[in-house]
């Protein structure tokens, strides 16, 4: 089996929020590992405007057959309507790393 590790970006407006989301992923085993870096600063159109913004960022380590799930609870206890919700492949990695990531997803 070929395995397509992901790391999939999110951003919150709190910590708490960040922290939530993290729990509910891990519980499920959606994800092996959930950084949560912040608070950062964002700047982004919304609406026709430029906004800036407080955040945390959140680095989410997973499969991509997992992505659809992971997007679906993002989306349950994110605040935002139009919350950042991205994917982009991991090409490359330790083989340690990628075998604890393998071992720890359902």
């Amino acid at each position: 089996m070929e395995y397509q590790f992901i790391q999939v970006f999110t951003t919150t407006s709190t910590k708490e929020e960040a922290e939530r989301i993290s729990e509910v992923l891990l519980e499920f085993l959606l994800a092996a590992c959930v950084q949560i870096i912040g608070p950062i600063k964002s700047a982004y159109w919304w609406k026709g405007n430029i906004e800036t913004t407080e955040e945390w960022l959140l680095l989410i380590k997973s499969e991509k057959r997992l992505y659809k799930e992971i997007e679906k609870v993002i989306k349950k206890f994110h605040s935002y309507e139009t919350p950042e919700i991205v994917a982009v492949p991991i090409v490359e990695g330790s083989p340690e790393y990628l075998n604890w990531l393998k071992r720890e997803l359902r």
